[in-house]
């Protein structure tokens, strides 16, 4: 394996189509401006480097990044990659993670408005993450210990299961199919709207309008604070352990809760049932 170190690069498409490469200690910055650094490249290894400019690792294969540091300016940094492994690293670019495949990601700091659109298989682990659309139409992902910031996270991904996490998000899970949830904190408004058989299994749910025209949706043993109007045009089996505001025509199913504000019953074709009961 060939060893770059404590060089300083900024051409364009300074390493491309290397492979079988180790680079370490480097800075890819400077008055060039050059972009595209890693393009086409195979089996290489960054530790512990800079990076301030666009579009470094494209088509990449077999990558992998330890205790590096990509800024705000490094824009788009990773897409139509596969085999990648992170590590203890920031990444701060717009844009950062996209049409990438066989992802694994751990002890890393997000910061990336658009992170993660169509990505296939990606292993989150202990990472902390803010975005404004994070995750978007990605599938095969699997997160333990992850906190997110933002807006509009996990629309129309599928086959997918966390754990373990904490989101204050908006508009999460739109149009989600097949996804589990459990031990998760989940805040933020009109959650998993138009979702597709996903689980909330022992998670803490806090927002307004909650998990409305949802098909195949279930709850097991959660909590539901500040949250009213739910399971409008919803097909959901629930079984919700603290008491909740309102609940507005579910479409069919069982929703067992201790107590209920409100059940607002103006649609002929509500027929889910609403039992208050000790849960």
């Amino acid at each position: 394996m060939e060893i770059i170190r404590s060089q300083t690069f900024d051409e364009e498409r300074a390493l491309y189509g290397k492979h079988n490469i180790m680079v370490e200690e480097c800075r890819f910055d400077g008055p060039a401006d050059g972009e595209s650094a890693f393009k086409e490249c195979g089996d290489i290894a960054v530790n512990n480097c800079f990076l301030n400019l666009r579009y470094p690792f494209w088509h990449d294969n077999n990558l992998k990044i330890v205790n590096s540091e990509m800024t705000e300016l490094c824009r788009a940094a990773l897409w139509y990659s596969h085999n990648i492994e992170i590590t203890n690293t920031k990444l701060h670019g717009i844009k950062a993670l996209r049409e990438c495949g066989g992802v694994k990601m751990s002890s890393c700091d997000i910061i990336s408005p658009e992170f993660g659109w169509s990505v296939t298989g990606l292993e989150m682990t202990d990472c902390t993450a803010e975005s404004e659309y994070f995750m978007m139409r990605s599938s095969r992902l699997n997160f333990s210990n992850v906190k997110f910031k933002g807006k509009y996270s996990f629309q129309y991904i599928e086959d997918s299961v966390f754990e373990n996490c904490f989101f204050d998000t908006k508009d999460a899970f739109w149009h989600a199919k097949n996804v589990t949830v459990r031990n998760c904190v989940v805040k933020g408004e009109y959650l998993a709207w138009y979702c597709e058989n996903v689980t909330f299994e022992n998670c803490k749910i806090s927002g307004t309008q909650p998990l409305c025209y949802c098909k195949g949706l279930k709850l097991i043993n959660c909590e539901l604070t500040d949250a009213d109007l739910c399971f409008e045009k919803s097909e959901v089996e629930a079984t919700i352990t603290t008491p909740v505001i309102s609940v507005k025509n579910p479409l069919s199913g069982h929703i067992y809760l201790p107590e209920v504000g409100e059940i607002v019953r103006d649609d002929p074709d509500s027929f889910g049932e609403v039992v208050v009961q000790d849960v």
